[in-house]
């Protein structure tokens, strides 16, 4: 597969000759708005054609080295090529993270929510396990983090938790971390000392500082409001200022308790709906995101998209890209980077195997790793009501 094709370099250079050729016509310049659009545009392609032009040619001039020492039998230049080429792996590593993060909401913040599966305590825990994993990894990667809701279990750990998250393409990054996430471990509210499965969900949606256009109708919602949770004492909201809506035709829910004003967290809670449904409405025109809001089914066997097993050995395991580590506590203290980006780069090369068989409609080729339709995670409103966190069967790992 060449790089015209992964970096779909062709279709690029069709659209910038086409703006060259608008902007070369006379009255180009009559409508300021739409010029201006037309010329960040040309920008745009240009920063994404360059890098690739420069790649390739630093790859023809390492060719030529290399064939020169092969004809001449001089391996002095082998060492200064076979530097060149690992400088080159990490400028094509950086450039495909370019390109899969130039989706058109991947520069937003993000709404990092999770919750737990319908598990108890076991899985309540879990979810909170994944709260302290994710807040680490966020400040590892410089973003600002806000608290916008929390649910605690009585007993131990949370029940739900929605974070907003800003940063440099924040949804971009995270937006791959959706899914089911599978816990194997030792129960530590086991007396028996067995080990346990338990599941919690994570969903992203993008975050919007303007208002999304997405129609709400008032008998479409339903509003509750409640006191916000806490440690007690003096932190103890005295008023129902917390905000819980229902989409009633979806069943999405969101909250959000962050603030003393009713006011502020209703409209705060108003932007995190529309913002789920807006995502939900892209990943409707998507074939591939649809299926993953569509297929979560139960947070349970066969829906995760990793796994953590700190029992019967250590290990932990992306589903979707084959990803593994026996790093595991470096993992759960927020060292994700590794998973993050790996999917990512997954997604560009599926983007690129769906414009060759484009391009060669005859070409069958063979599946690439397991079943993905089963891997993937689903609508995010039905994460509360959904899953398990059973006794995991011996022999499982």
């Amino acid at each position: 597969m060449s790089w015209e094709t992964v970096f779909d370099v062709a279709a690029k250079r069709e659209a910038l000759v086409g703006i060259e050729k608008e902007m070369a016509e006379p009255g180009f310049w009559d409508d300021q708005d739409r010029a201006q659009q037309r010329v960040r545009e040309l920008k745009r392609l240009k920063s994404a054609i360059d890098p690739v032009d420069a790649l390739e040619e630093r790859v023809g001039q390492i060719e030529e080295l290399l064939e020169l020492s092969r004809s001449e039998g001089d391996e002095e230049l082998l060492p200064e090529m076979a530097r060149d080429l690992e400088e080159l792996q990490g400028e094509l590593e950086a450039l495909e993270l370019g390109m899969v993060l130039s989706g058109p909401d991947d520069h937003r913040g993000a709404y990092f929510q999770i919750q737990a599966g319908a598990g108890g305590t076991e899985s309540c825990d879990w979810a909170e396990m994944l709260l302290r994993m994710y807040t680490r990894y966020f400040e590892q990667a410089g973003y600002r983090v806000r608290m916008e809701e929390l649910t605690p279990n009585e007993e131990a750990g949370l029940k739900s938790v929605t974070l907003s998250v800003q940063g440099d393409h924040a949804f971009g990054y995270l937006k791959g971390e959706t899914g089911v996430h599978r816990l194997v471990r030792i129960s530590p509210f086991d007396s028996g000392g067995r080990r346990h499965t338990s599941f919690a969900a994570a969903d992203v949606t993008p975050m919007f500082e303007e208002d999304v256009e997405v129609e709400l109708r008032d008998e479409d919602l339903k509003i509750d409001t409640y006191r916000s949770s806490g440690p007690g004492g003096q932190h103890v909201n005295k008023t129902d200022s917390a905000v819980r809506i229902t989409h009633l035709p979806t069943g999405i829910v969101v909250q959000c308790q962050s603030d003393r004003s009713q006011h502020r967290n209703r409209a705060t809670a108003l932007k995190m709906l529309k913002a789920k449904l807006y995502r939900l409405r892209v990943a409707e025109r998507e074939a591939a995101s649809s299926q993953a809001y569509d297929e979560k089914g139960q947070i349970a066997w066969g829906n995760q998209i990793r796994s953590y097993v700190l029992q019967p050995y250590r290990l932990v395991k992306d589903h979707r890209t084959g990803l593994e580590t026996s790093s595991v506590q470096a993992v759960l203290d927020g060292d994700l980077k590794q998973f993050v980006e790996a999917y990512l780069h997954k997604q560009l090369r599926q983007a690129a195997r769906g414009r060759a068989d484009a391009e060669e409609p005859g070409l069958s080729r063979p599946a690439h790793g397991q079943d993905e339709t089963k891997l993937h995670p689903g609508r995010p409103g039905d994460l509360a009501e959904r899953g398990s966190a059973d006794q995991e069967p011996e022999g499982k790992g």
